[in-house]
């Protein structure tokens, strides 16, 4: 599905604030039928439904054939489905969406897709209304016109079609649709004192999707107003109850104590949707910090390495290492080097004595298709030309290239998204061995001199959107070290699985099998109170397994459907988080469990969970645990900190304005740094006092996580690997 307009970006937010069932396995015949439709075999699913196949198989997800069809524009198969009787009105059990829609979602991709929303409700799809929106966002008469015509439009969605339609400057389409509006029937009101009214103004926040809303006073009485959304004025008809004229399914009923009004909630056709109030920062009004202290000095300890994703055992923490406050990639301050790397790829630069690593993928077309921001589209970059997969040495001193070995050539196995690479993994090192994992092109282990040592076929690696796996992403989990062992965890469309492969000959250890769709996070290992180490994974559910058996020993859940931020190591906590529905939890984990460690329902704990909640978890950025407190980072710039041991909520602060991030945050020296899509590096205290410390342009987009060593942080951008550090804070200890 692609969000583009308003009325989809609404659409979206009301389908995934609805629970999600759980799932049930289709039979063979019924994934034929449905990998038949996702593939555009017309042929073949209309051969498949007249031997026998029902038209409505369901995938386990609740989803039947004619969901495929509108969403791939074939006109010609919706059709013959609903000719063989398929149910226009089905609804799916994850997002609660139906055929119509997914047309909606894609109503300006094709002139398919909009003939797929006409036959859809000629066929008696339910949603006139959402038609009639969608018209009203476009001025697209006709819409309009089938909407108003089946005659399932209601009086209140007709009278919000003629507003948006007004609002959009298409008069021609608001006046058609005020005439066919019934008229409007007034709402009961109570009389309300201005200054009672002044308490609900302010700034509400959806914290969980990030959709602000402002409530204003104005000419005595209360409006709301939101991005996409025409302004609402609101009538009050109870104790902190607001209704919406001309929309008598809609309510606003707003909660609050001690005379401060904390937040609303709107009900609209059982689906509810939950607002915090917030001040103009992005905290939480009735939240308190205290008052800063003085910045630690930073204590100047001799160079270590950063060699996996987000350094020594994926912790983000580098006190002692000399990374710089202030920087600008544009004007050079305080960039010591700059080097050129070739290709797209999203895997983040390790550093090893006086080498930084780094790979890469490039296409010998030169599709440099990338797009950054928040948004919902699920479609694969289409380049199947010939690539090369290359992996670089570079001086750490002078950012000079050492060498640059070629790991693999050819055409892509799979796709990838639009805001992924043929290069996401993140090397890792021993000092000895350097791993770099491709993907469906494999895993390969060269020394420091880049010699090959030896190279694992892993198969075909097909990571992608779980609802269809015609919608490839590219494959992204980082390997890692332990004892002698590379350890990948491998979470694909089918036959998931983690293995690990001897370091020095590359001969597999072990290998346990996994019932995962497709995960993006890399494995963490913790000790274990007995001594031996256990292997913590992200995914649906929660797993640790012994990392020298693979054997799995216990189970944690509900998780979100889609996993990409890996599990974080503090002391003997390990804090696993998922930002996806049906939940975004956050997991405190105490190491050493057996079987299924899951809270009992509304307890949060269990004997080896610390703490848990079951909103607030993060979607892509790793969460970071430093100094005492747990920073939980979205890609949308909301920062909320809790205290790592008990979980209680410090603050919430929003980071920069309209920016997206996917780069996982990291620590030094009381400093912490989230970095942009857009490529500005943000530097906060740490801390339960927020204070920007500062902010720092980089030049180019940003998508991975930073390295930092020895006086300097290691920061990639699309075309360039830059060294950033004050020259003094240089030293010579590891070149």
């Amino acid at each position: 599905m692609t969000v583009r307009s308003p009325l989809a970006t609404a659409l979206a937010l009301a389908l995934l604030f609805v629970p999600c069932s759980a799932r049930s396995a289709p039979t063979e015949r019924d994934e034929e039928l449905i990998e038949a439709v996702q593939q555009n075999r017309t042929e073949r699913a209309i051969e498949l439904i007249d031997q026998g196949v029902d038209v409505n198989s369901k995938t386990r997800y609740g989803a039947t054939p004619i969901f495929f069809a509108v969403d791939k524009g074939n006109l010609e198969l919706v059709r013959e489905l609903l000719e063989r009787g398929a149910n226009v009105n089905v609804t799916d059990t994850f997002y609660s969406a139906t055929p119509l829609t997914w047309a909606l979602f894609s109503v300006d991709k094709s002139a398919d897709h909009r003939a797929i929303v006409l036959e859809l409700l000629a066929a008696g799809a339910n949603e006139a209304g959402a038609v009639l929106g969608s018209a009203a966002d476009s001025g697209d008469l006709e819409l309009a016109r089938a909407a108003i015509e089946s005659g399932r439009a209601s009086a209140a969605e007709l009278r919000s079609a003629t507003a948006a339609a007004a609002e959009a400057g298409h008069e021609e389409l608001a006046r058609y649709v005020a005439e066919n509006t019934p008229p409007e029937e007034p709402v009961e009101t109570l009389e309300i004192p201005l200054e009672v009214l002044g308490r609900y103004v302010g700034t509400y926040q959806n914290e969980e999707f990030s959709v602000t809303s402002e409530v204003a006073l104005e000419e005595g009485a209360l409006k709301v107003r939101r991005e996409g959304i025409p302004e609402t004025a609101l009538i009050p008809t109870g104790e902190n109850r607001f209704a919406v004229q001309g929309m008598d399914d809609l309510e606003y009923a707003f909660t609050g104590r001690g005379g401060l009004i904390e937040g609303f909630t709107i009900t609209r056709d059982g689906n509810s949707f939950a607002f915090t109030r917030i001040d103009p920062d992005g905290d939480r009004a009735e939240l308190e910090t205290p008052r800063a202290a003085p910045l630690p000095k930073i204590d100047r300890r001799p160079a270590a390495p950063w060699p996996s994703f987000r350094g020594p055992a994926l912790s983000g923490i580098a006190d002692g290492q000399g990374a710089p406050t202030h920087w600008n990639g544009e004007a050079g301050d305080n960039v010591l080097w700059r080097a050129p790397i070739p290709g797209i790829a999203l895997s983040s630069p390790i550093v090893w004595g006086d080498r930084v690593f780094v790979t890469t993928s490039l296409s010998s077309s030169g599709d440099s298709t990338f797009r950054t921001g928040l948004y919902g589209d699920v479609d694969s970059v289409e380049d199947d030309s010939a690539h090369t997969w290359n992996v670089y040495a570079l001086d750490r001193a002078s950012g000079e290239i050492v060498w640059q070995r070629t790991a693999a050539t050819g055409a892509p196995k799979k796709r990838r998204h639009t805001k992924s690479s043929h290069a996401n993994p993140t090397p890792v090192t021993d000092g000895r061995h350097l791993i770099a994992h491709f993907g469906s092109e494999g895993l390969f282990c060269y020394d420091f001199d880049g010699k090959l040592l030896w190279h694992q076929e892993l198969g075909i690696l097909s990571s992608g959107w779980f609802y269809d796996a015609t919608y490839e992403w590219g494959f992204s989990s980082s390997p890692i070290l332990h004892n002698g062992l590379v350890i990948v965890q491998t979470d694909v469309q089918k036959e998931s699985f983690i293995a690990a492969f001897d370091v020095e000959t590359g001969e597999q250890r072990w290998r346990t099998a996994r019932d995962e769709i497709p995960t993006w996070g890399t494995p963490n290992v913790v000790s274990r109170p007995d001594g031996s180490a256990e292997v913590v994974t992200n995914g649906t559910t929660v797993r640790g397994y012994d990392a020298m058996t693979g054997k799995e020993l216990w189970t944690l859940g509900p998780n979100s459907e889609i996993t990409v931020g890996s599990p974080v190591v503090s002391g003997d906590v390990v804090y696993v988080t998922g930002g996806y529905p049906p939940v975004r939890p956050i997991y405190a984990i105490r190491p050493g469990g057996r079987g299924d460690i899951s809270p009992a329902e509304g307890s949060g704990k269990s004997d080896h969970l610390l703490w848990s909640e079951t909103r607030g978890g993060t979607y892509i950025p790793t969460p970071l645990v430093y100094q005492e407190h747990l920073y939980m980072f979205h890609n949308d710039g909301r920062l909320t900190v809790h205290d790592a041991a008990s979980g209680e909520l410090i603050y919430r602060q929003r980071i920069g304005r309209a920016e997206s991030f996917s780069s996982s945050p990291v620590a030094a020296d009381g400093r912490l740094y989230f970095t942009s899509e857009e490529g500005k590096t943000y530097v906060v205290r740490s801390g339960p006092v927020y204070e920007l410390l500062a902010e720092n342009e980089l030049g180019e987009v940003v998508m991975a996580s930073p390295a930092i060593s020895d006086g300097m942080m290691i920061l990639r951008g699309m075309h360039h690997l830059f060294a950033l550090g004050e020259r003094s804070a240089t030293t010579a200890s590891s070149r």
